[in-house]
């Protein structure tokens, strides 16, 4: 027999002579045919090994589903403050990192940068650049079972421990069908989250001599939680002022020297109305040098 090309089967040699004499179309026509059977024959052997089967049929989808650790989703939904899971997930809007809201705002009683990239949030209110993210929430709370039902018992024990009234969910209410055109809303867009409740004027009162160079406070006014404390406010004027380790703050109002460890909230309450400027707490600071 003639012989035959890479892919197809020996012919008897009258039959490639009689195909010779057929026309051209015809003979590539039969040549396609021959390869096209001999491709089906080797793609009918090879099914199985291309899509990882013996038996040469395709994954079902309940064998393409593969069961995720929580260990490995853990670096994600962990708070890199408490080390614990969110709980009320907040995020930067400057950076995009998550936190659990309280421990974030507890940070930025001392500090106006993020914990992670040490980014600057806000000059003066990192408070004002930080939002919800309740879907990340609903999402640790379905990947890690129990949670949501864990922290709802805490919060209950807490107030009921305290003798206070539990606060109930916030119940989105339904908006009711406009007709015509939709009138704009009228406010501000902007508005002071509730945690930042007291608003304090510092003024200065002067420094001794050897307190070194400082620079002075370029913002007196600033809003802060009722539970911040002195201690919050030194670190504040510290971190502001540039105030070298040695230089001693005296923070008073009225006629009171304050401690470390009273709340603005504590001191609004205990010294009165006598403290309170144009609704503003009023705090006078001046700079001593430490004794050695």
């Amino acid at each position: 027999g003639a012989p035959s090309c890479s892919g197809s089967r020996s012919l008897p040699f009258e039959f490639e002579r009689g195909r010779a004499e057929s026309s051209g179309d015809e003979d590539d026509d039969d040549e396609d045919d021959e390869e096209e059977e001999v491709e089906e024959e080797e793609m009918e052997g090879d099914t199985g090994a291309r899509f990882g089967t013996d038996d040469g049929e395709l994954d079902s989808d309940d064998d393409r589903e593969r069961m995720i650790n929580l260990a490995e989703l853990t670096p994600y939904i962990l708070c890199s403050i408490c080390k614990g899971y969110f709980i009320d997930a907040t995020t930067i809007t400057e950076c995009l990192h998550t936190f659990c809201k309280s421990c974030i705002v507890r940070h930025f009683y001392y500090s106006n940068r993020c914990p992670k990239c040490n980014i600057v949030v806000h000059q003066t209110q990192p408070l004002y650049n930080i939002r919800l993210d309740r879907q990340l929430q609903d999402i640790v709370y379905k990947l890690v079972v129990n949670l949501e039902e864990r922290e709802k018992k805490q919060m209950h024990d807490f107030y009921k421990e305290r003798g206070l009234e539990v606060p109930k969910p916030a119940v989105p209410q339904p908006v009711p069908p406009s007709r015509g055109r939709p009138r704009k809303v009228l406010g501000s867009v902007f508005r002071i989250p509730p945690e930042l409740d007291i608003s304090i004027l510092l003024e200065f009162i002067g420094a001794n001599e050897g307190t070194g160079n400082f620079k002075p406070l370029e913002k007196k006014f600033v809003r802060v939680s009722g539970e911040a404390t002195i201690g919050h406010v030194e670190k504040f004027l510290r971190r502001k002022m540039d105030l070298d380790p040695a230089c001693q703050v005296d923070i008073i109002c009225g006629d009171h020297l304050l401690e470390h460890y009273q709340t603005l909230r504590e001191i609004r309450q205990v010294i009165g109305e006598s403290a309170v400027q144009d609704g503003l707490l009023v705090l006078h600071y001046g700079l001593v040098v430490s004794p050695l």
